[in-house]
């Protein structure tokens, strides 16, 4: 059965985690927002996938970048410093005794509303900051048998509509993308842009490798990525050829390879996608070449972090 790039095994820790809402933890069966929390009823806010390394929280600067920035568009006043709420990232895992091997999900609501609609003129309480720490660690098979992808007809939009560059919580573009494909029986929804090209996935970034050259889409109809960062400037510090580019479904049958990046798992190699084996994988039975190179570069860039 299918199950996403994000599938993870069970945890039994998990059953006993404290959650933070706005500053205060609760166990995870006592954590609750209002009804008429602006997240709830409208999709109205902002949230960041973390990771705890060691203790440390990589690339952090980068996430609380993209977050506030986020909010600023939305006009979303977070209502505490970046360092005030790293601190209180810090301070949750502490809290739970966490110190690696741990997933966070950072979400920012408006606020409480007093009816429910949509102006926010109507948002009577500061933002809601709710801060989940949990234990989750990539299935291997992940890595180790690839991903297969379905390209869907749900496209990625204009940012006049709703800027795919926002990580927010409305994500139903996403979703109906993930519903396709999961029908499909894939792993994961391969998104096209406006004009047919070939933009990003569901939930994670998308890659091809075509001879030696390490090949995204220009960006301009996907979320910022912080790892799909990372990994463009690993191949930049390691000579490798890499391009940010339009191309199309054809291109991407007749990869070598293929691979997706994201906070979670890293950099996970794609095998097929659309019913079509990605180059030499399955004669492989593993990834190919570039993608071990730049698997092993992440993790060595994830342990500088620490």
């Amino acid at each position: 059965m299918a199950t996403g790039s994000h599938h993870s095994n069970v945890d039994a820790r998990n059953a006993e985690i404290k959650i933070n809402i706005n500053g205060e933890l609760f166990h995870r069966d006592e954590a609750k927002i209002s009804v008429f929390d602006s997240g709830f009823i409208l999709g109205d806010g902002v949230w960041e996938g973390l990771r705890l390394h060691n203790d440390k929280l990589p690339f952090i600067n980068e996430h609380m970048k993209r977050l506030y920035e986020g909010a600023k568009a939305l006009d979303l006043d977070i209502g505490i410093s970046k360092e005030a709420l790293v601190q209180r990232i810090l301070e949750t895992c502490q809290a739970n005794d966490m110190h690696d091997h741990v997933h966070i999900r950072l979400m920012v609501s408006r606020g409480v509303k007093s009816t429910p609609y949509q102006d926010p003129r109507v948002t009577i309480t500061p933002a809601t900051i709710v801060i989940i720490p949990e234990y989750k660690i990539p299935n291997p098979d992940t890595h180790n048998l690839g991903l297969n992808l379905y390209t869907v007809y749900v496209r990625r939009g204009y940012p006049d509509v709703q800027d795919p560059k926002l990580n927010s919580h409305s994500k139903l573009n996403c979703i109906f993308g993930c519903i396709q494909a999961t029908k499909a029986g894939a792993d994961e929804a391969l998104m096209l842009d406006p004009h047919g090209f070939v933009a990003t996935c569901n939930s994670t970034h998308f890659f091809i490798v075509r001879d030696g050259e390490v090949w995204t889409s220009t960006g301009d109809y996907c979320l910022a990525g912080i790892t799909r960062s990372n990994v463009i400037k690993l191949c930049e510090a390691n000579n490798i050829p890499v391009k940010q580019k339009n191309f199309s479904l054809a291109e991407v049958y007749g990869a070598d390879e293929s691979f997706v990046t994201g906070t979670f798992a890293g950099v996970s190699p794609v095998k097929n996608i659309d019913g079509r084996d990605i180059g030499e994988y399955q004669a492989r039975q593993g990834p190919g070449p570039m993608v071990l190179k730049l698997q092993a570069l992440y993790l060595e860039m994830i342990k500088q972090q620490a």
